[in-house]
């Protein structure tokens, strides 16, 4: 089969490699549509290489060269002979990860025992970890990490049910956490009323629409972006207020909005260093804070000094958790799918670009995310 093999920093090359052969517990999917993530980005550019030994030593490319890709939707092909409930023909999405349940261990470790699957003692990821991603024309995966689709979707959107996903477990995680402002069930001193989200990419998108079609929130709720076709997204979606960042000091446009009150609720979803370095400026005391994006480049650790000042609580998920269904498939990529399928959740108006070609990737990564007019790339491999 053709793939797309990430050879050395910032270089992929399209080459012929062997087709994957499903174990028993397996599904073989023909990969339909594959998002490019801000995670792909980083570890094309070199900023990270999640792949490690035994002793957490980063394996170079050249050693062990990557399949990229984790945003993945397909139809099945083949199923092993252990799998009842899967068949050839039937469109799904995957969780990308590998735990406990997929592995069928017992006893679970306490991660997975708890739903936080996504820190699986054992885990490993497809297209992050060294295990081969979706930039391929197929991929195995253990039945149990297959969602199928209920309907029509198309499969470009359907594969867009990972970063809901962990959307939805982020949220889920705040909601657990023990905070001064909370989104509902509280009295009006200990409600969140002004929320923040940094950055309107997918993920910043993303939050503004599950924040106001599934949570109900219907408090003031800005967005900071720099990018104008972004902001227009973001206004559509249900933004009170976008603001340009770029544009006078984003501080004293909060503090006016919120009536000097500050954001109770602020989600850090843009990863850079300049918007975490303003988040003092921003915040009431003890607000809750979601570090969602990952980069923060330039920013020096002393950044942590004034944000540390007004004792936030700061929540950093990562992933998709949030346990399993009866039938041992991820909860959290079942509910982002059906969102998605229900058109609670839109995604089509944010992707703008879609690939055609596995030889696409290369450019889509070296430059492609940088032009003014993207949002979201979706690479496609077959007709939907």
């Amino acid at each position: 089969m053709k793939a797309c093999l990430l050879c050395d920093v910032g270089r992929i090359e399209v080459r012929e490699v062997p087709s994957p052969q499903p174990s028993p517990r397996d599904v073989l999917l023909r990969i339909s549509a594959v998002g490019i993530c801000g995670t792909d980005a980083h570890i094309f550019a070199g900023h990270a290489n999640y792949n490690t030994d035994a002793a957490g030593k980063k394996i170079s490319l050249s050693a062990h060269p990557q399949i990229l890709g984790h945003e993945i939707s397909g139809e099945i092909v083949e199923v092993g002979s252990e799998v009842r409930d899967l068949a050839p023909g039937d469109r799904v999405v995957i969780d990308q990860g590998l735990n406990c349940v997929s592995a069928r261990r017992e006893p679970l470790c306490e991660y997975c025992a708890t739903g936080d699957s996504h820190q699986c003692a054992f885990y490993t990821e497809h297209g992050i970890t060294g295990l081969p991603g979706g930039l391929a024309e197929f991929i195995a995966v253990p039945a149990s990490n297959a969602v199928r689709l209920a309907g029509n979707l198309d499969m470009c959107e359907a594969a867009l049910a990972e970063p809901l996903g962990c959307v939805i477990h982020s949220s889920d995680t705040v909601a657990r956490a023990r905070t001064r402002y909370v989104l509902s069930g509280a009295p009006a001193e200990g409600r969140v009323r002004n929320i923040l989200i940094c950055g309107a990419g997918p993920a910043g998108l993303l939050f503004l629409q599950y924040l106001r079609h599934v949570l109900g929130y219907d408090g003031l709720l800005l967005v900071s972006e720099p990018n104008e076709m972004k902001r227009k997204l973001a206004k559509q979606f249900g933004a009170d207020e976008v603001l340009d960042p770029n544009s006078g000091e984003l501080g004293e446009s909060v503090r006016q909005l919120t009536k000097g009150r500050g954001i109770e609720y602020l989600i850090e979803a843009s990863g850079q260093g300049r918007s975490f370095a303003a988040i003092p400026t921003l915040i009431r005391k003890q607000a809750t804070v979601l570090l969602y994006g990952h980069g923060h480049a330039g920013v020096e650790l002393s950044a942590l000094n004034s944000v540390m000042f007004k004792e936030p609580t700061l929540v950093t998920p990562v992933g998709a958790s949030g346990g399993f269904e009866k039938d041992r498939r991820p909860s959290v990529y079942t509910r982002a799918l059906r969102l998605i399928e229900q058109r609670q959740i839109a995604v089509a108006p944010f992707i703008t670009h879609r690939y055609r070609s596995l030889d696409d990737v290369q450019g889509a990564l070296s430059s492609g995310m940088d032009a003014p007019d993207y949002v979201k790339g979706v690479v496609t491999l077959r007709a939907h």
